[in-house]
């Protein structure tokens, strides 16, 4: 939590936590305001716990959600009106701050300067010139709107945006790009597993945003809420518009712990842990080293998912130190997919399931996880029958390991680049947008239907590259990607299956049979992804140096009269 000072009376920070209050209670607050609806990121704390705390404290509070992107005349009067009402100092709170800057300067614009509300939100941190039309409108001073255009905007900061951000600058460095992305730090969440495992440690698999921009590029921080792709536009939380030439969306993938009843209040206690969260891998190892008998579950959701191979490399590494410190014999592994295989590219399933009865290890295909309750330490599948009936199936556990369901993040689900599903709407091939020719997509949230892993990525993105450029110069796409996917799985400690694939399961490997069998255990995959690969993600990927992934390109490559005008005309179509 960072607060900041906007007025006397106001002040306003990023997230805050249970503990953040007592710490604003020390320093003089004595209301607090909430502009952010819960279950907007995986990691807020609900705003019912925040309120029960700060009643607590001795603090007022009042939940008034602004969906970002969203500044309506309705939130800036209520904004206006509940400060007037509540004790002050007030301490009004978002994602980042900018939401709540932005509504304090909207409520006072009729009382206050223009240049003086802009130079106060400055002095705090936060840039509201893309307000300054809106405040001078409600001033009922004349406004002159102006946005700058980009000749490509990035949508996210994760391995897609920066990774294609970096091959973009290698083809052409005197391109003008903007990566938009509100987090401050960046993952490597392919290391987790093995976080999880005692291999690697957190910090390990972190380093700042700045130190992971690509020498070149503009970095934005903030974040989007809504697409305008009919205006060649990206709206942010404040409501400024960002224009574009060519956009590439690559925001990732939404965590959905509020799709499982009750997961959330119990994930990291009461024996619930999940590697796909930062904070919760070294809670797995804890639980780990600690399980000396009882039941183990370890769950799968429904497809898609990133990183598929993730839930069963729980399971296994799990399973191969409770094997070498002679446990395994008093503790029941069970492996609860919603789906009704085990992997599903059909080849390595016979290599994988040497390990299931290695380690004894329960399948339970077709059950999917709906609720859970840590106190009870129950948790409820809902089973599906092969006659196509669901029945609803209790189980209790001393430990389990959950993969929670996931979709594509909510401003994309309800943007028009959204296909039915929700995903970005792009070729296979080209992964161009399929309405709009001066828009792709890389990474987990297109709809591409390859294996959500980052080494798909590493592929995808020199892709991306090399169409972006192609579109900006009035030429057609003619870069194609293969599905290519890479999931390395840990079945022991030293060992891993290197499973590799494009479309349809076709077998894509890196490296000779001779060196690298893919379809048996391998100590020297093992030495691979534990020494090799985060180097070779933070030095080559994300700096743009195409390692082994040079595109594939169409036989026909399409004259320049057949590419879409939609780049500089402005409709995006």
């Amino acid at each position: 939590m960072k607060i900041r000072k906007i007025s006397p009376r106001l002040y306003v920070s990023d997230q805050i936590s249970v503990t953040d209050l007592g710490v604003a209670a020390a320093q003089g607050i004595k209301s607090v305001i909430n502009n952010r609806p819960d279950g907007e990121a995986q990691e807020q704390p609900m705003s019912a716990d925040l309120a029960e705390a700060a009643r607590a404290l001795g603090l007022e509070f009042r939940y008034m959600p602004v969906i970002s992107g969203s500044l309506t005349d309705d939130d800036v009067d209520e904004f206006k009106k509940v400060t007037g009402e509540l004790r002050g100092p007030i301490l009004v709170f978002c994602r980042s701050g900018t939401r709540s800057t932005s509504l304090w300067a909207l409520s006072e614009a009729k009382s206050l300067d223009v240049d003086a509300i802009l130079k106060a939100a400055g002095e705090a941190g936060f840039d509201l010139s893309g307000l300054r039309s809106r405040l001078l409108a409600s001033s009922a001073t004349p406004a002159i709107a102006y946005t700058k255009q980009h000749d490509v905007v990035v949508v996210g900061g994760g391995t897609g945006g920066i990774s294609t951000a970096a091959s973009l600058l290698r083809r052409n460095p005197e391109l003008d790009i903007l990566i938009i992305e509100p987090r401050e730090a960046h993952y490597y969440q392919p290391g987790w597993t093995l976080v999880g495992a005692g291999v690697f440690e957190r910090k390990q698999t972190e380093r700042s945003m700045a130190s992971v921009m690509p020498k070149g590029v503009k970095w934005l921080h903030a974040a989007v809420a809504a697409f305008e792709p009919e205006k060649n536009n990206v709206v942010l939380e404040d409501g400024e518009r960002i224009a574009y030439r060519v956009l590439v969306a690559a925001p990732g993938i939404k965590l959905d712990w509020d799709a499982t009843e009750g997961l959330r209040d119990t994930l990291g206690k009461n024996g619930v842990t999940s590697n796909y969260l930062y904070d919760m891998a070294p809670y797995t190892w804890e639980l780990v080293q600690e399980l000396r008998s009882g039941r183990a579950i370890f769950t799968q959701p429904p497809m898609p998912i990133k990183c598929a191979g993730a839930p069963q490399k729980a399971m296994y590494l799990s399973c191969d130190h409770w094997y070498r410190n002679g446990r395994l014999k008093d503790i029941s592994v069970e492996f609860h997919n919603a789906g009704g295989v085990l992997f599903g590219v059909a080849d390595y399933v016979p290599a994988l399931m040497k390990y299931v009865d290695k380690y004894d290890a329960k399948l339970c295909l077709n059950e999917n996880l709906v609720a859970v309750d840590g106190a009870a330490r129950k948790a409820w599948f809902d089973r599906s029958g092969e006659d196509g009936e669901t029945s609803r199936v209790e189980y209790d556990f001393d430990m389990m390991h959950v993969c929670p369901k996931q979709t594509a993040p909510d401003f994309v689900r309800q943007s028009p680049l959204a296909n039915e599903a929700g995903w970005v709407d792009v070729s296979p091939e080209t992964l161009q947008h399929t309405s709009y020719g001066n828009i792709f997509s890389v990474g987990d949230a297109s709809s591409a239907p390859n294996a959500k892993t980052a080494a798909a990525v590493r592929v995808q993105a020199p892709v991306v590259a090399e169409n972006v450029v192609n579109v900006l110069a009035g030429r057609a796409p003619y870069a194609v990607y293969n599905g290519y996917g890479s999931c390395p799985l840990t079945v022991e400690r030293g060992k891993i299956i290197l499973a590799e694939f494009g479309y349809g399961g076709k077998h894509l490997p890196s490296f000779p049979q001779w060196l690298i069998n893919s379809f048996e255990p391998s100590r020297l995959a093992w030495f691979f992804k534990e020494r090799m690969l985060p180097d070779i993600y933070f030095q080559l990927v994300l700096k743009g140096r195409e390692w082994l992934v040079k595109p594939e390109t169409l036989s026909h490559r399409p004259a320049p009269h057949e590419v879409s005008e939609a780049v500089d005309s402005g409709s995006g179509r």
